[in-house]
């Protein structure tokens, strides 16, 4: 297969694969892949919540970062990982803040008692309905935003021949469904469709190394035609357009 500009793009993917992912850091994308922000501003829907919190729950902090850039924290933050690249991240960042870290195996139980939470933050990692209705007091409030199993799909039409839906049941019905059956009521429910913009084939290397569930088993070497189909689009008509998907749910232990 012709390939379009052959030397930008083989410049493009080395350059990929040799960049650094660390954390939940994305910043190496900057200019190079732009997301539509979401109708909602979840940082500032966290934000209102924290003056009455005094125990806060942040599940799958990542690196840490957004947990982080709410400080001053409650004195009483717990933050959950289970991904083991972000561990020692997150734990670095949070010790200094006072922020007590639990690292987890995926799919571990939550380790807290009952009743015991204000709010938990969840912004894209998996949680257990029955899980959040236990560790939240009356009265407490989840605030979670998911990434739709539908994400990015046009990456997938691009590089597998099959695609591959592991995810594609998760949004935000089931998730409401979810919720009201472990007995939540739910006081805002929102989902969205966003324009995520490509503008090189460096950044779809490097998005698919951050997130290695998009594209299962991604690699430069096996994808490569399909890389370059997408690299000729980019070049003709740049950039290449994908849809993200995102839902926010905030529920309530009455």
């Amino acid at each position: 297969m012709q390939i379009l500009n052959q030397d930008r793009f083989e410049q493009l993917i080395q350059e990929a694969k040799d960049a650094d992912f660390t954390g939940w850091d994305f910043s190496w994308l900057d200019g190079r892949m732009v997301q539509q922000d979401p109708p909602w501003d979840y940082a500032a829907i966290v934000r209102s919540h924290l003056p009455s919190t005094t125990h806060l729950l942040d599940m799958g902090t990542g690196g840490g970062e957004f947990l982080a850039s709410l400080a001053p924290l409650p004195e009483d933050t717990h933050a959950t990982e289970s991904y083991p690249s972000n561990q020692a991240i997150a734990d670095t960042r949070l010790a200094p803040l006072g922020v007590k870290r639990h690292m987890l195996q995926e799919g571990e139980a939550l380790p807290f008692p009952e009743n015991y939470f204000d709010l938990i933050l969840n912004r894209h990692d998996s949680f257990v309905p029955e899980e959040i209705h236990f560790i939240l007091k009356p009265g407490g409030v989840l605030i979670t935003q998911q990434v739709g199993g539908l994400d990015n799909l046009e990456l997938n039409q691009m590089l597998e021949d099959q695609v591959s839906c592991p995810y594609a049941s998760w949004d935000l019905a089931p998730a409401l469904t979810g919720l009201y059956a472990a007995n939540l009521s739910i006081i805002r429910a929102d989902k969205a469709a966003l324009q995520t913009r490509l503008l090189d084939i460096g950044a779809v290397v490097y998005y698919l190394k951050a997130i290695p569930w998009q594209v299962p088993g991604f690699s430069v070497e096996t994808h490569w035609e399909g890389l370059v189909k997408i690299h000729n689009l980019i070049e003709r008509q740049h950039p290449f357009v994908c849809t993200a998907h995102r839902f926010l749910v905030i529920a309530q232990k009455e």
